[in-house]
């Protein structure tokens, strides 16, 4: 289980395709806190450290997480925004994420709006999953607050001490993200699908 809250940013070092697996290098501030087979959210996705030296460590991405995130979009340089698993008895500051992304989502549109941001992103409606206004929403692994909920397309609120600490201060129009619904949200889509 994840907050949504990203801890640090790491930079892509290496990508090297094995079979159906892409096993992934990361350097990190947080490497020298990791361990083997401990679970770190990678823009929202949760991969398992296994292997790690001086300040890089790897993850391996299977087929399924390569076909259903943006994983394979990224490129060696790329910053992706990194969260270790919560403690049991921490405080929860962000919402309840699984590490699980649903589908991936594209950005329409980005607005600044007198020193914050307003990002608006579409969704493939068809997946059943649906956004609630004022609801929580993770993209690329950052807890955020939903505006504008549309059937399929919603909008977050950015404030600075976020764009410059994740990696939204590199989207543009077309950026490719993973997004986890939030479970309450998927809940009231599950229970609307069976009417």
């Amino acid at each position: 289980m994840f907050t949504g809250i990203i801890e640090t940013l790491g930079i892509v070092t290496g990508l090297n395709k094995q079979d159906g697996n892409l096993h992934i290098s990361v350097s990190s501030s947080i490497t020298n806190e990791l361990k083997i087979d401990q679970s770190v959210a990678h823009n929202g996705v949760c991969l398992t450290v296994i292997a790690i030296e001086n300040d890089m460590y790897t993850v391996t991405a299977i087929q399924e997480t390569i076909d259903k995130t943006n994983v394979g979009n990224w490129n060696v340089g790329d910053k992706v925004n990194l969260e270790r698993a919560m403690k049991l008895g921490d405080r929860l500051d962000g919402h309840i994420v699984q590490g699980h992304v649903d589908q991936t989502g594209i950005c329409k549109s980005i607005v600044e709006t007198n020193g914050s941001w307003l990002y608006t992103f579409s969704y493939d409606a068809s997946l059943n999953n649906i956004t609630i206004e004022k609801g929580s929403i993770t993209v690329n692994g950052v807890s955020l607050t939903v505006v504008n909920s549309l059937l399929n397309e919603f909008s977050v609120a950015i404030i600075p001490y976020t764009y410059e600490h994740t990696n939204f201060h590199n989207f543009k129009e077309g950026t490719k993200v993973n997004l986890e619904f939030d479970v309450i949200g998927k809940y009231v889509s599950k229970l609307h699908s069976l009417k």
